[in-house]
């Protein structure tokens, strides 16, 4: 992409390369112009602009994410619509998931996974007491520094992708691999508590130790109810 094709979201956020994608967005380097740092800019794909109630679930949990400053936890520093489509700005994180580092390296020393487990407990223990709850805390949305910071993304997203329901469960592509790692009130539909977060952080650790998940299965729901 030549420099002046890249786009520039708000006139302030230019976007350099595709770094990831998921289910339900890209994720771009980028730069903040006003700042001149480099930043993480999530794009959602443009079906979700037009379902009003998740627009305003959007607004709401990035505000909230907004407010979450801690080591642990990839900051939030805006949000906003370009031409119908909707974006987050974050800190770059400069190294790995922790999903593509198990699917490297196999299960990882004891040691190391209760390192990481601590690390992640921090972040959603700070984010409890602001009154966050994650809702989908897994390996894919653990990233881990260059220099071993491991930080977690994705604050208030499920929410805004679905409210306090497990309707995702019938859906595919990532919803599988959030399927996985759902807490038991979760995969009955009720809603979470930071205690869902805790229940999906143990299956986390266990992925760790072991390079797979406690439970397999064909779909979403055959995995959820094995939870």
């Amino acid at each position: 992409m030549a420099e002046n094709e890249r786009p520039i979201f708000s006139g302030r956020y230019e976007l350099y390369r595709r770094i990831a994608r998921g289910g339900m967005a890209e994720v771009f380097l980028g730069r903040d112009k006003l700042l001149d740092r480099p930043v993480a800019v999530k794009v959602l794909f443009p079906e979700y602009a037009t379902d009003a109630s998740f627009v305003e679930r959007f607004r709401r949990e990035a505000q909230a994410a907004a407010n979450l400053n801690q080591p642990n936890v990839v900051g939030v520093y805006d949000w906003g619509q370009e031409a119908g489509t909707y974006y987050i700005v974050m800190e770059y994180v400069e190294g790995r998931s922790l999903a593509e580092i198990i699917r490297a390296e196999g299960p990882l020393h004891p040691d190391r996974a209760a390192d990481i487990t601590i690390d992640i407990a921090a972040a959603l223990a700070f984010a409890h007491r602001n009154g966050v709850v994650h809702r989908d805390v897994k390996p894919g949305n653990v990233l881990v520094t260059t220099g071993g910071q491991v930080k977690v993304t994705d604050f208030g997203i499920a929410r805004a992708l679905t409210g306090n329901s497990s309707d995702n469960l019938t859906q595919t592509g990532s919803v599988m691999g959030t399927a996985t790692y759902l807490s038991p009130e979760q995969a009955q539909g009720q809603p979470a508590d930071p205690r869902s977060d805790v229940y999906s952080l143990s299956v986390v650790l266990y992925e760790m130790l072991t390079a797979g998940p406690p439970f397999t299965g064909d779909t979403p729901v055959s995995i959820a109810y094995k939870h």
